[in-house]
């Protein structure tokens, strides 16, 4: 069969026609209905099956994200597909952090019952990927999160647009999706090449390295698919993690490549698929010193609030933590959170790290992330992170002040009780 939508003409299956009849009941007609309506905005001209999704109309921006959960749910909505859910407005594991309305509270978490009640895992996380059981090579899938979105294109090399709210949860209802973006080969090539040039084998050789290059990629770029060329092979996937993050935060990165570490790009040209780059872009250690820079609102170093984990923490990140702090404790007049994963949280507990760190005044915070639920008691004096993510959100969002530094730099503040960092590491080579 085949439904033309704004004229576009779409081919649709038997079992789609049968869905927008009505014949599954109200949630799959609702669902089917928007699924190709997406499918024809982004001209696509079919629809193709997916293996799982990640949901983020899960996180209660208002009352018409619970409206829309409520009509599904009511309407007896179940998933078809693996299902996982991104942060929510709460953290239920540690209810002791909550600070705000508590109306909104309620709404919140009612809103997460109606997306487990279809049948979505509680997984409460914005990095999915970080789960044992995660998509495989090739795999098409419908992801939500930016940060999920551009690692499960680039590290994992499973397939998924950019989906926003709703759209997510519909293509979870019915299991299928737009045949367009990157679902498809032609636009997952590269188009941008990006080379480093006179910056020191030191800072390529630091975690920071990654979020602050991600950040300037994301504004390079825009919406292209870069590829990162001339680094050494097998970059960790904590440091794929950040710069994906920093790059669908400052610009709207889907997908990148890098030569030698994500699955598509064993050498540039199959990278580029085989096509002459675009444009090509070199960078300098003072272009990184400047992207560092702008993550960064203030030169006041009173430090009251240290934030990491966005994306969440791995286990090997706060493994990494641990050993950071040592037998140290964070200055008293700082709060240190850290948020991850509740599969993760319950890792890193069997390791004793959670008692360890939780000595050391640090306090972890899951099912949710601390740049928009209210959970910062101290919104003056300076904050500080290590997310370029958190550092491009934060101000806006909460209103305060931020300092972007390493994980080392964050830990040797929170133990002084002022902002310190390396600017060593940021010299020209």
């Amino acid at each position: 069969g085949g439904s033309t939508i704004r004229g576009v003409t779409l081919r649709l299956e038997e079992r789609d026609e049968a869905r927008l009849a009505g014949l599954e009941g109200p949630a799959q007609q609702m669902a089917s209905r928007v699924v190709p309506r997406l499918a024809a905005a982004m001209g696509a001209d079919e629809l193709l099956d997916i293996t799982g999704a990640h949901i983020d109309s899960c996180l209660y921006h208002g009352q018409a994200v619970l409206d829309f959960a409520n009509r599904l749910a009511d309407d007896g909505a179940r998933v078809v597909v693996p299902t996982t859910l991104n942060v929510s407005s709460l953290d239920l594991l540690h209810p002791e952090h909550a600070r705000g309305d508590p109306e909104e509270a309620r709404l919140s978490r009612r809103l997460m019952e109606r997306f487990e009640e279809m049948g979505c895992r509680p997984t409460w996380t914005c990095a999915p990927y970080q789960l044992e059981v995660r998509p495989g090579f090739g795999e098409q899938i419908a992801w939500a999160e930016s940060n999920a979105i551009v690692f499960a294109n680039s590290v994992l090399g499973a397939r998924t647009n950019r989906y926003g709210d709703f759209a997510d949860i519909c293509c979870a209802v019915t299991g299928r999706a737009p045949a367009a973006g990157l679902h498809l080969d032609e636009h997952r090539r590269a188009t941008v090449v990006i080379r480093m040039d006179g910056v020191s084998v030191d800072l390529l050789d630091r975690d920071v390295f990654y979020p602050v290059l991600g950040g300037l990629i994301g504004r390079l770029v825009g919406k292209a698919v870069p590829v990162v060329d001339g680094l050494e092979p097998g970059v960790s996937e904590d440091r794929l993690k950040a710069l994906g993050a920093a790059s669908a935060s400052t610009g709207s990165v889907g997908m990148f490549h890098m030569v030698g570490s994500t699955p598509e790009a064993p050498t540039l040209e199959a990278a580029l698929a085989g096509h002459r780059p675009v444009e090509e872009v070199t960078v300098t250690a003072a272009d990184l010193r400047a992207a560092r820079d702008r993550l960064s609102t203030t030169t006041d170093d009173d430090l009251r609030t240290v934030s990491l984990g966005t994306p969440h923490y791995s286990v090997a990140e706060i493994g990494r933590l641990v050993e950071l702090l040592g037998d140290r404790r964070v200055h008293d007049g700082v709060a240190f959170f850290v948020s991850t994963g509740r599969d993760v949280l319950h890792e890193v507990e069997l390791r004793g790290w959670v008692d360890r760190l939780a000595d050391a005044g640090v306090s972890m915070v899951t099912d949710t992330c601390t740049y928009f639920t209210p959970i910062i008691q101290d919104v003056t004096g300076t904050a500080m992170t290590d997310s370029a993510k958190w550092a491009y959100y934060a101000p806006g969002n909460l209103g305060l002040e931020v300092v972007f530094g390493s994980t080392e730099d964050c830990v040797e503040s929170a133990i002084v009780g002022r902002v310190v960092r390396d600017e060593g590491i940021w010299a020209d080579a």
